[in-house]
């Protein structure tokens, strides 16, 4: 089974452009990403796919593996599409751009259920964890997921889902996080589908996947990430460093 490992890093960001350029300990946040992926060992091949020439640059005068993207695209799952459509891979992995601090011990278990999906049930896998605070989950910022009884994704939201009208259920509010691992038929198929309307509605790419019945298996960890979104969050990823 040939694993991938694919970085969509778009250079214009609508909370804190230019963000994968900024400096983190002396390094490009995009650079420590592609960085973190690679010492990882868990793929056969990294790569960064990006619209920018910059940060083209920045990934191939540091030895690093770049693809131009030659469209425009709604989604990181469209830019890695279009990128993998030609190359040999069974499972590509969506690693973002913007989560320097890549964990291996729960990515590696992501892979594994691939390498244990025997009858191929499994489109998708990615991760989630734990969070209590109140403001984490109200943040809209923190993408939130339930799942069924067998850990199958029901829906994502940046509202806070489940709703808490009873506070003595006993619920678990569950952060995702945003590494995928997708099949590469589902992949494709997800770049020859249009855009519906709960993917519209809060932007949120891996919607289109459940609404046109793709199954994503999500996995617990209790490691959170370490998401760039704010100028405020490049301060914590330092602080950390």
């Amino acid at each position: 089974m040939k694993i991938i490992a694919v970085i969509p890093a778009r250079y214009a960001s609508t909370r804190f452009p230019a963000k994968l350029m900024q400096d983190l300990g002396g390094k490009t946040v995009i650079q420590r990403t592609y960085e973190s992926a690679t010492n990882t060992n868990l793929f056969d091949d990294v790569f960064v796919v990006t619209d920018s020439i910059l940060i083209y640059n920045e990934i191939i005068n540091n030895g690093g593996k770049a693809i131009m993207s030659i469209k425009e695209h709604e989604s990181g799952s469209d830019r890695i599409a279009e990128a993998v459509e030609k190359i040999d891979v069974d499972i590509v992995v969506n690693v973002q751009g913007d989560e320097p601090f890549i964990n291996k011990e729960p990515l590696a278990k992501v892979l594994d259920v691939f390498r244990n999906d025997y009858d191929k049930k499994v489109d998708l896998a990615s991760l989630m964890f734990q969070i209590t605070d109140k403001e984490e989950i109200e943040n809209p910022n923190n993408v939130k997921v339930v799942t069924d009884q067998s850990g199958f994704a029901l829906y994502f939201s940046r509202s806070v889902i489940p709703y808490p009208r009873d506070k003595e259920a006993g619920v678990r509010y569950m952060k995702h996080i945003g590494i995928y691992a997708f099949r590469k038929e589902a992949l494709l198929d997800f770049y020859r589908l249009p855009m519906k309307s709960l993917e519209a509605s809060e932007k949120l790419e891996q919607l289109r996947y459940l609404e046109f019945g793709k199954r994503i298996k999500m996995i617990e960890t209790n490691q959170g990430s370490i998401g760039i979104d704010t100028p405020e969050d490049l301060e914590k990823a330092r602080k950390l460093l």
